[in-house]
């Protein structure tokens, strides 16, 4: 691959088929509640973020990829479960809609750090905010943060998420493309958690 191509790269921990689904299914119970012109997740792309790496030169993935192996075989597979609906935002209102999740958090958090620790030496930067668990659901356009709060407010408040249980097995440094249907993920490399194959 050329060393002048850029990816817009992240890492993450995808979720299992059957946690997907259930999502695609409260996705669409809050759109039902007047959220439609929210841009959602494709169900296809739901996943927990560890770590954002933006646009990166395509030639540093086998070093990102030679950081990431030892991290995680370094870690158990997680058994996580998904928890309740929440938002992200600021005064004007909510901006992020995402489930939360419950189970082996500490063990999750000490992942996170040790990508956070592995990639801090590869010289990427560190997120200045501190981690949160969770799962993304639908952003808010900026142009209706203030219209919307209300419904977005009343709309969480009313759903609810099952609670499924899913084991996480494996790491992925994941590609996002970006498009006018919203952002499509692929896949580029996966790291068996805990010598798991």
């Amino acid at each position: 691959m050329p060393e002048a191509e850029r990816w817009r790269l992240f890492v993450a921990l995808e979720v299992p088929e059957k946690v997907r689904k259930s999502l695609a299914a409260v996705q669409g119970e809050l759109q039902a509640r007047g959220l439609g012109h929210l841009r959602w997740v494709r169900p296809e792309g739901v996943h927990i973020t560890l770590k954002f790496l933006g646009d990166t030169p395509a030639g540093r993935v086998e070093e990102i990829g030679r950081a990431l192996a030892p991290v995680a075989l370094a870690s158990p597979p997680l058994a996580l479960r998904l928890g309740r609906l929440g938002t992200f935002g600021d005064r004007k209102g909510p901006r992020v809609l995402w489930v939360s999740l419950e189970g082996d958090l500490e063990r999750l958090s000490l992942l996170q750090r040790r990508v956070e620790d592995a990639l801090a030496s590869l010289r990427f930067e560190r997120e200045a905010r501190p981690f949160s668990p969770h799962i993304t659901l639908a952003r808010v356009p900026v142009a209706v943060v203030g219209s919307s709060a209300g419904n977005v407010r009343a709309a969480v408040a009313a759903v609810r998420v099952p609670p499924l249980e899913m084991m996480i097995d494996q790491l992925s440094l994941m590609r996002s493309h970006l498009g006018p249907g919203g952002a499509r993920y692929e896949q580029v490399k996966a790291f068996p958690l805990g010598g798991m194959r």
